[in-house]
């Protein structure tokens, strides 16, 4: 008897649930896939607890007529392709027909469907096996639940994550989908609480507002290019609207949304030199090319395209968005140079010091026989009182010269050569762990507000507002609801200085999303959230520092330990030793 035998069917939708279900956001991408095929006004979206217990998804499209959906939930049926040659110029979300039937054997899975001149019906399939057709008055249109997902598959079940997790990543299946279809109604609840209720709109950016709030949308730089029957359409943000990951960066296709390394690298391109490193751009780009130029018949879940001319379109998208920079003048991203910062954002970090009375921020330390060139200031390696440094002493300490260059850099002199410091990065990780330890030891200064800031937020930030409320506070961010999507923040560490409420909660709103998607534990949001705070609460590139702050930084960089990094990972400083000065100039 021969080897080789044929699979049954159940085992055949076992393995392509492996490939099509992976978790219960894919689940929710593929029923919107379908729904959206079936050209509805409007489409509702529930889940509970991540997705895990509940996926439901109800659309008014055209539905499906009763006698047809026994063959809904076959493997390989679909009313989408006719013959070999559609594959060529797909026009559909869904064309496979494979999703109903991969869920259906990993679930308990109801289907109620109704078109406008039939009757309504359900069908319910339970771990593969098909129950009957039966009447149903239901309303026009199809709604499918997905119950107990992988419950009859232990092992794939073992392998879900938190539902806190799931349900991130069932919101962000939702908001590609809706972003990529503005003109479609949709909602989104999750464990009865809803989170999204957008109407259609006929604007991309008003999409974008409803899901990401109006303030990120209306500071959005529209872009637009053709190049004969391929083009680009969408918006970016300015450089100075940066983000923490590449969580704002979305793709489209016909209505699909997809990754694509080449693209991405576009348009990281056209930001060079206008981000600092691990920072990321906002984007939103909807390609329009022929069908039979792009493949979306790559992989089974349908999130790779290939297209026919990658490298037309990493031109396209690289040209046209160095052309609108050109055009609005985004060339930089240095704030313009100032009288200094004000005395609020002097840094503040005498609390590494040893104990004892400090030296006024504005004093310096010189040898008494050393006369301090113009523009040049210089900072104890300590910050010891004058008044108790005697005359030997005077003389003995080995004072640092530092000048600061192109408000961003400062050079100071050291005992074997120069060192070249990066001015945002060493405060923002002087300020990390300023705050760190404070948080820590239980001693954060937090600064009321004596007019709370309002901050407008999408309802996805929002729900992370409700969510992570405790981290917030925790970190010294007390943030409010205030009706609407607004909320309220009525206290911030005082090490932030001046820095703006809005910009410290989006900065750690963006950061918390990332960590939450991926798993991390309280700690690690806690972590995330002192990051974010550093990072806008820094002085940056482009500010030009007083005299007493710069030796400040110089002067503190010397009581952290940890300073040669910021907490990106990126070097705080260079040091070029005299040798090597010496061998540029050929003195050696």
């Amino acid at each position: 008897m021969g080897r080789i035998h044929q699979l049954p069917m159940s085992v055949v939708n076992r393995i392509a649930a492996g490939e099509v279900v992976e978790r219960p956001a894919s689940v929710v991408k593929e029923l919107l896939e379908n729904a959206l095929d079936a050209g509805p006004r409007r489409i509702d979206v529930a889940v509970d607890q991540g997705g895990v217990a509940l996926v439901r998804v109800v659309d008014d499209g055209g539905g499906i007529v009763s006698d047809d959906l026994p063959l809904a939930v076959m493997p390989h049926a679909t009313s989408k392709l006719r013959v070999a040659e559609d594959l060529e110029r797909i026009g559909t979300l869904g064309f496979r027909g494979e999703a109903l039937a991969s869920i259906g054997e990993v679930s308990r899975l109801v289907i109620r469907s109704r078109t406008a001149e039939g009757t309504g019906a359900t069908l319910t399939v339970d771990g593969g096996v098909m129950g009957e057709v039966l009447p149903d008055g239901c309303a026009v249109g199809t709604t499918v639940e997905v119950h107990q997902l992988f419950g009859n598959v232990p092992a794939r079940r073992s392998f879900l994550r938190a539902a806190q997790t799931e349900w991130s990543h069932v919101s962000e299946a939702f908001v590609r989908t809706a972003l990529a279809h503005p003109g479609v109604a949709f909602s989104l609840t999750h464990n009865g609480r809803r989170i999204h209720d957008l109407p259609a709109v006929e604007s991309w950016r008003s999409r974008i507002a409803g899901l990401f709030g109006a303030e990120l949308a209306d500071r959005l730089i529209e872009i637009e290019s053709d190049e004969g029957e391929v083009s680009v359409h969408g918006f970016v943000g300015r450089p100075e609207h940066d983000v923490a990951s590449t969580r704002l960066q979305y793709l489209f296709v016909g209505g699909r949304p997809f990754r694509d390394r080449s693209i991405l690298h576009a348009v990281q391109e056209a930001y060079r030199g206008l981000l600092l490193t691990g920072r990321q751009p906002v984007a939103f780009l909807a390609f329009d090319l022929p069908p039979d130029a792009v493949d979306v018949n790559v992989h089974p879940a349908k999130m790779e395209v290939r297209f026919r001319e990658p490298s037309r379109l990493y031109r396209l998208v690289l040209s046209a968005l160095r052309s609108r920079f050109l055009a609005d003048n985004v060339t930089t991203r240095l704030t313009p140079p100032g009288g200094g910062l004000p005395a609020s954002r002097v840094p503040e970090f005498e609390a590494f010091a040893p104990t004892g009375p400090a030296i006024p921020r504005a004093a310096t330390l010189w040898p008494a026989d050393v006369v301090a060139p113009a523009g040049v200031v210089t900072a104890a390696p300590a910050p010891v009182p004058a008044w108790e440094v005697d005359d030997a002493a005077r003389s003995s300490p080995t004072a640092e010269m530092a000048v600061q260059m192109h408000d961003r850099y400062i050079v100071v002199e050291t005992a074997d050569g120069i060192e070249v410091i990066d001015q945002h990065a060493l405060h923002e990780r002087l300020l990390y762990e300023k705050l760190k330890a404070s948080v820590e030891a239980g001693g954060l200064e937090v600064q009321p507000l004596l007019v709370p800031e309002k901050v407008d937020l999408g309802p996805a930030e929002l729900e992370l507002v409700s969510e992570h409320a405790d981290t917030l506070a925790r970190a010294g961010m007390r943030v409010e609801p205030f009706g609407g999507a607004s909320v309220i923040v009525t206290t911030k560490p005082a090490l932030a200085g001046d820095a703006p409420a809005a910009s410290i909660v989006r900065e750690v709103l963006d950061r918390l999303a990332a960590t939450a998607a991926a798993g991390g534990g309280a700690s690690m949001l806690v972590d995330e959230v002192l990051h974010g705070m550093a990072c806008r609460a820094a002085i940056k590139a482009g500010d030009r520092l007083s005299p007493a702050e710069v030796a400040s930084l110089v002067r503190e960089r010397r009581i952290v330990r940890e300073s040669h990094h910021c907490p990106h990972g990126r070097p705080t400083s260079l040091t070029l030793s005299r040798h090597e000065l010496d061998r540029q100039f050929r003195r050696t």
